[in-house]
């Protein structure tokens, strides 16, 4: 069999690190080092971990930085991402990944079951700077003080993360699509709410 026929699905990534890490908090540099490029899409998937489970108000400002961060690195053509010295080592409450892990793993081995190794350039660095820009838009949605938006945007960093980790370049492009259709609409929301403002004032 090939190499690429042995790589770790997504679920077996998560599972794995789980297994790996048994106290209570899991260090978010111990995730990423042994992934090379795929650790972006790891890591998007860490971040959208705070979309599906309750956290304090204003944990999305925070999360839009961070998803704006690896998109500026995926834009610039970074080969692994890089984050500060203190967030590499803020651990994650295991019990919390544990429940997120539960709660996506369906979804996730749905999406394995569409996902292969395929176009498999736009997964890797020839593609990493349309996905860092979208990221980027994405990231600046996330963090909008916009109410209900959480579980649509958890969702599209899900897609994003799981089609860089399978390196699936057409799941990619979907998300692509889709988050360029949420930045448009976002767009024009801003700018009809900006004429309703002018209205009354």
């Amino acid at each position: 069999m090939s190499q690429k026929q042995h790589e770790p699905r997504t679920t077996e990534l998560l599972h794995s690190a789980l297994d790996t890490h048994t106290g209570e908090q899991i260090a978010l540099g111990e995730f990423l080092d042994p992934l090379g490029e795929r650790a972006f899409g790891f890591l998007l998937l860490a971040l959208a971990l705070p979309n599906f489970i309750p956290v304090p108000t204003g944990i999305g400002g925070v999360m839009g930085v961070l998803v704006i961060l690896i998109g500026v690195q995926m834009l610039c053509g970074f080969e692994h991402p890089w984050l500060p010295e203190t967030l590499r080592r803020r651990g994650l409450a295991r019990k919390s990944v544990e429940h997120f892990v539960e709660r996506i793993t369906p979804v996730l081995r749905w999406l394995e079951r569409l996902c292969r190794p395929r176009w498999e350039s736009l997964a890797r660095r020839h593609g990493h700077r349309v996905s860092g820009f979208l990221l980027v838009l994405t990231g600046i949605g996330l963090a909008l003080p916009i109410p209900f938006t959480n579980y649509p945007f958890g969702l599209l960093l899900i897609v994003f993360a799981v089609a860089l980790i399978e390196r699936d370049g057409i799941l990619l492009s979907i998300a692509w699509v889709a988050s360029a259709a949420v930045a448009i609409t976002m767009l024009a929301l801003s700018h009809i709410a900006m004429d309703a403002i002018r209205y009354v004032f």
